[in-house]
């Protein structure tokens, strides 16, 4: 038989249980009293001392019904409850996707995961390495819950894998980082530009393993979002095939496919890009023009955009890979339907690494400038910039350009020097050999940050000395800066 004073003291205790607690369920409710009232039900006569007694012992019970652990008070207790109330609820990490800022001339980046904020080879959970744009998506499931705790940090590397500068200092996953991402994340940085380029390169962070993509590019209309059209793509970026010339707001998003096409992932955000009418400056030319470096950068990016950097709006109409005659071919279509009132004019580097001759480079140049006087745009001449045939070779796999491409680089930038607006950019370029050099460029084609910089520094100060009248009038976004 049960003793009297403990069957009281857990009825007692029930009752109290009952009032301190918010019960939700009625069945539960039910079940306690039925509880309580079977242990009355065999209980013994007892005296109200007894009973006195064990409702202290019950009070007292219910008083320190916190869950006290060995060496709290009830303070402590009470503290450490509300704490733990405060704090979120713990997220299973399967995967974390990192992002930061691009670094001038860097080809690639090594991330490293550590398992707690202490800096030290021994903490190590994950190194990667070869990841080709500013972000990348690791996969943690393997470490459960303790990837909660885990911090990171990254270096910048140049083509053969040596550091930029120094690693950055760990910071938790969670400072930029995204827990379990569900679509790849743009990179494209249209809305920092001046204005949208004519032919937009679309890139991105993939998911983790994922190596096709589909960009589907829209228009906005006033009965909803018009396709444009659908693009395949690789893993990082895809080339837009068709120009924006048509005034309007667009946007544009990728998912990951497998290889047959089917969806494997979400769609991204959206990310919206403004295509104006009349655009008072611009800039027609090839890659150089068009933007990228580093082998790994596509355009899209401020960093390798000459435009950037000059000191007035310019609207990039640069088309990578394109000849003097790709440029000449193209000049209604996607020039006349901005009406610039200034058009600069940088080619041949295409033509003379190839099979174009100077003397064919600069026929294409002067009907480009007819062009331009038969609709009322002032051209400035841009002298073409050298190249780097040693590094084309080795790291780029570049064709070796003919043996005499001095010679025709030079018949092409004297006609230039010769026009009435020009602008000498190669010169600074060259080394004591007349190639391009080896600390502006990586791959030996293309001027890298410092070149680009420099193109854009030239064009702005030239335009704002000649052309006043045109640009106090103009407002330029914030020129972007990269060294510390």
């Amino acid at each position: 038989m049960m003793n009297v004073a403990v069957k009281v003291a857990l009825y007692e205790w029930s009752l109290i249980y009952i009032m301190k607690i918010k019960v939700k369920n009625k069945w539960l409710l039910a079940g306690t009293l039925c509880l309580a009232a079977g242990l009355l039900a065999g209980a013994e006569p007892v005296s109200a001392a007894t009973t006195a007694t064990s409702a202290r012992t019950v009070r007292t019970a219910a008083n320190t019904s916190r869950v006290i652990a060995l060496g709290q008070n009830a303070k402590m207790a009470d503290t450490a409850a509300k704490t733990a109330a405060r704090q979120p609820a713990a997220t299973n990490i399967h995967n974390v996707r990192l992002t930061w800022k691009e670094q001038p001339s860097a080809v690639q980046y090594q991330v490293v995961i550590l398992r707690s904020e202490q800096d030290d080879p021994s903490n190590i959970a994950v190194t990667q390495e070869q990841i080709f744009t500013n972000g990348v998506d690791i996969n943690l499931s393997r470490f459960g819950s303790a990837a909660g705790n885990f911090y990171w940090k990254v270096c910048a590397l140049d083509y053969n894998g040596r550091a930029i500068g120094h690693f950055s200092k760990p910071r938790p996953l969670t400072d930029g980082g995204e827990i379990n991402p569900r679509a790849p994340k743009p990179t494209t940085q249209f809305a920092d530009m001046d204005y949208a380029p004519v032919y937009p390169v679309y890139s991105w962070v993939p998911l983790a393993g994922a190596k096709h993509h589909e960009v589907s590019v829209y228009r906005v209309v006033s009965w909803g979002n018009s396709l444009v059209h659908t693009l395949s793509a690789g893993e990082y970026d895809v080339y837009e095939e068709g120009g924006f010339t048509t005034p309007g707001k667009y946007f544009w998003q990728v998912r990951s496919v497998d290889a047959a096409g089917n969806p494997t992932s979400e769609w991204s955000e959206k990310v919206y890009f403004d295509v104006t009418g009349p655009t008072p400056i611009a800039a027609l030319g090839d890659s150089i023009t068009h933007g990228g470096g580093a082998m790994s950068v596509p355009p899209g990016y401020l960093l390798y955009d000459w435009e950037s950097y000059a000191s007035v709006p310019v609207k990039n109409i640069g088309y990578s890979g394109n000849t003097t005659a790709d440029m000449l071919e193209r000049f209604e279509r996607d020039i006349l339907p901005f009406s610039p009132r200034v058009l600069v004019i940088m080619g041949g580097v295409n033509d003379y690494r190839g099979t174009v001759n100077g003397w064919t480079t600069v026929q294409n140049l002067a009907a480009m400038r007819d062009k331009c006087d038969a609709y009322g745009i002032i051209p400035v001449f841009l002298t073409a910039t050298p190249i780097n045939p040693t590094l084309m070779v080795k790291r780029a796999h570049i064709d070796a350009p003919p043996a005499d491409w001095q010679v025709h680089m030079q018949y092409v930038n004297d006609w230039v020097m010769q026009q009435r607006y020009c602008v000498d950019v190669s010169t600074m370029l060259a080394d004591s050999n007349g190639w391009l050099r080896a600390n502006y460029t990586t791959d030996g084609l293309h001027p890298d940050y410092y070149g680009k910089k420099y193109i854009g520094e030239r064009v702005g100060e030239y335009l704002n000395a000649h052309f006043a009248w045109i640009t106090k009038k103009l407002t330029k976004k914030p020129i972007p800066q990269y060294e510390k």
